[in-house]
């Protein structure tokens, strides 16, 4: 893999399930593996991404992100800067 390229990876070929966590539940999930290693998971529907050293480990911090994500949208506080 040359410098920037990302390869996507089928989460059934790592053994994840982005549904075990209640913030992913009903979320689109994709994942990619980019240059240096690091998984990225994706969730489709917020546009929220986030990475980790595993596929497990992804999909857990983007579990955690789309959750601060939704607490932040509908807090009603107006902070609509995300």
């Amino acid at each position: 893999m040359s410098e920037g390229d990302e390869e996507p990876v089928d989460l059934a070929d790592v053994d994840v399930d982005p549904s075990e966590h209640d913030a992913l539940a009903d979320a689109e999930v994709t994942m990619r593996v980019n240059e240096h290693g690091l998984y990225i998971a994706d969730d489709e529907d917020s546009g929220v991404s986030s990475q980790g050293q595993t596929p497990e480990d992804a999909v857990a911090n983007l579990a955690e992100a789309v959750a601060s994500h939704e607490q932040a949208m509908s807090d009603g506080t107006g902070d609509d800067w995300l």
